[in-house]
């Protein structure tokens, strides 16, 4: 599996209107070759850390394809939807949430990263289109992208190859991750297998785990 990185983006924290809060979500394409370390690019900023940045979620990586899902659910942004515009850092063509897998690990240029977890759209992506049902929209279609993690550091850039070269947890894609993420009572086994995939976020299989055991709690009452 092997794909061309097309665009790369970086963004200093901007206010996010209308209510002006900090963000990083507005990017700027980098043309040249760009650092990559463990809390992800050069320059390269996140307004919440708490739910964005940080070494589980360094690199966000978003499949161009998606653009054209959502326009055409929502034709209304159609001229907004571009690479870039979700806040994403790496775009490309080729992957998606249903060829990827949880942990996969990908030479980018001459650094190492790791799938650890879809993004998981929030409010910022409604502000940021001026359609408040956007963020809902996004999760729907199941068109998250993914956060990657920084297993080397090195460098990459545009008309780098993304190139998968291990894959620790072959079969559990993160489709099937969101698909059992977002379902209202999902099987609980199927959600202790995904808890357990290597590469995956310890705060997301903490979670999961969470969930397993109230499932079974639940059905043994």
């Amino acid at each position: 599996m092997k794909v061309r990185i097309d665009a790369v983006f970086v963004g200093e924290l901007r206010p996010l209107p209308p209510e002006g809060q900090l963000t990083g979500i507005f990017k700027t394409p980098v043309d040249v070759p760009v650092a990559v370390g463990s809390e992800g690019l050069a320059g390269d900023r996140q307004g919440d850390r708490r739910v964005h940045g940080g070494p589980e979620k360094a690199i966000h990586y978003y499949p161009a394809e998606h653009y054209a899902r959502l326009a055409g659910r929502v034709p209304g942004v159609a001229a907004l939807l571009a690479p870039g515009v979700l806040g994403e850092n790496l775009s490309g063509r080729g992957l998606d949430e249903t060829s990827v897998c949880i942990g996969d690990v990908f030479a980018a240029g001459s650094s190492r990263l790791q799938v650890s977890q879809p993004r998981q759209p929030c409010w910022k992506i409604s502000h940021r289109l001026g359609h408040d049902p956007m963020s809902r929209v996004v999760a729907e279609l199941g068109c998250t992208g993914w956060y990657f993690r920084v297993l080397e550091a090195g460098a990459l850039a545009v008309g780098d190859s993304l190139t998968l070269i291990d894959r620790p947890a072959p079969g559990l894609t993160l489709a099937r991750l969101w698909a059992a993420h977002t379902a209202h009572r999902p099987d609980p086994a199927e959600i202790g297998l995904l808890a357990a995939a290597a590469g995956l976020n310890p705060a997301w299989a903490a979670r999961l785990q969470g969930r397993a055991a109230w499932l079974l709690d639940s059905a043994n009452r």
